[in-house]
């Protein structure tokens, strides 16, 4: 069981108890536990350090830490999730996915969600680099070729295929569209 725990970089009694998602410290996790005069708390990505993705997000223009949110809010604006522990919150960057959001914005993203079996918007990685995308999943001749498809036409698709150092952090389930006025 200790063996099984720190592969998945949590504890025994997380694992015992069922509290865990991989990946993600005790504390993390504690953090999204609903308490009801406080609400669910919703952390932002770690995109380095205690969660050892070291990614790297260009032209992020600043971070939202978290959110708190009440059971109701969840329940009524946000479905199809894995569970309200595995959420976390993106902010947005760069302009590639624009119109859908703009830089700041900010995205919610299902964390239990780590393979592409349908199509969607996903956060994820190809090296160390961090993208936003909406993923299309194409079989051809050669097999299966995920499509990597932004929503501002200037920027061009491109193709993840077998081999490449890839990785979905999870599916974007909500984003925020911001306006100036």
């Amino acid at each position: 069981m200790t063996a099984l725990a720190k592969a998945m970089g949590t504890t025994v009694e997380c694992l015992e108890s069922g509290r865990f998602v991989v990946g993600e410290s005790d504390q993390h996790i504690q953090s999204h536990e609903q308490d009801e005069a406080e609400g669910i708390k919703i952390l932002q990505f770690d995109t380095g350090g205690a969660m050892g993705h070291g990614v790297v997000l260009r032209d992020q223009p600043g971070v939202i830490k978290s959110w708190t949110v009440s059971d109701s809010w969840l329940q009524q604006n946000v479905h199809r999730i894995t569970g309200a522990k595995n959420l976390c919150i993106v902010t947005g960057f760069g302009p590639s996915m624009q119109p859908l959001f703009n830089p700041g914005d900010p995205l919610l993203v299902d964390r239990g969600v780590i393979r592409v079996d349908v199509d969607g918007v996903y956060f994820f990685r190809v090296g160390q680099e961090g993208f936003v995308k909406q993923l299309q999943r194409i079989p051809t001749a050669n097999g299966l070729v995920i499509r990597a498809k932004s929503y501002n036409t200037l920027y061009d698709p491109f193709d993840i295929t077998e081999g490449m150092d890839f990785e979905v952090f999870g599916r974007v389930v909500k984003v925020w569209r911001g306006e100036e006025f």
